[in-house]
């Protein structure tokens, strides 16, 4: 049986919020066994459990919007790689150590004040799973703004890899800012935020912590898009081959 998403605007959008929870947070659980440091083993599989524990409950809102009887196991199952609508920043690989803390900050540093703004969302729902996931995306923004700026002022090694990473990286930050014909209406409603209102903040934020960690913010330049339409890079169907292989193997399989 394959899912496909459900065309109710708020539901799709918090299918979307959901994908790049579940992405992200399956790109950090990679990291299980492999961190640096002991501390930052426990760290990094925090973050990826507040991120799944995020995506569970948008998946069920959808479901309940949807109200087919699908369950929050069948959104990140059950769908093709194709009806993956997060962006594909969360989906590049981990790469190095920089590679993974520069992609958390780029992500956590629009997400908080996202979070924060969507708490006031006329959507009951909506204004709570944020005013949740604002306390654990705080929490995010900053171990990964410390290590950041600890890598970019470290070593010349730590500095060269996390240079590396910025160059890798920077292309797919503009897809955050995206909102297509129908978050616009859900916008217009008051039930979502403009993700385009918080580029000056989420832009400060960065330039700051970039300067910190001596490397200079890169110019505008073109940015990679698409993921919101389901036009993914390659590696996402890699990861799902994972993420799905025990529930494609055993349909309907429980603990």
């Amino acid at each position: 049986m394959i899912i496909e998403a459900p065309i109710a605007p708020v539901a799709s959008y918090a299918l979307r919020r959901a994908d790049d929870a579940l992405i992200l947070g399956h790109r950090l659980s990679e990291w299980t066994g492999k961190a640096p440091i002991l501390e930052e083993e426990m760290a990094l599989a925090n973050m990826a459990l507040d991120l799944i524990g995020q995506s569970r409950v948008l998946y069920s809102y959808a479901a309940e919007i949807e109200g087919k009887g699908h369950t929050e196991d069948d959104f990140a199952y059950l769908r093709r790689e194709r009806d993956y609508r997060n962006i594909l920043l969360v989906e590049r690989p981990n790469g190095d150590f920089a590679h993974t803390m520069l992609r958390q900050f780029f992500f956590a540093a629009f997400m908080y004040p996202y979070w924060r703004a969507m708490m006031a969302s006329k959507d009951a729902t909506l204004g709570a799973i944020a005013a949740k996931a604002e306390k654990e995306i705080a929490y995010h923004l900053r171990h990964s703004t410390e290590w950041v700026m600890r890598l970019g002022d470290g070593t010349a090694e730590s500095h060269r890899r996390l240079a590396d990473a910025l160059a890798d990286l920077w292309a797919y930050t503009g897809e955050l800012f995206e909102a297509d014909a129908d978050e616009q209406a859900l916008i217009a409603q008051g039930i979502l935020v403009d993700p385009e209102t918080l580029r000056t903040l989420w832009t400060a934020t960065v330039s700051d912590t970039l300067t910190a960690a001596n490397l200079d913010m890169p110019q505008a330049a073109w940015m990679q898009t698409g993921g919101r339409h389901g036009q993914h890079s390659e590696n996402l169907g890699h990861l799902l081959s994972e993420l799905q292989y025990m529930q494609r193997m055993i349909p309907g399989a429980v603990w």
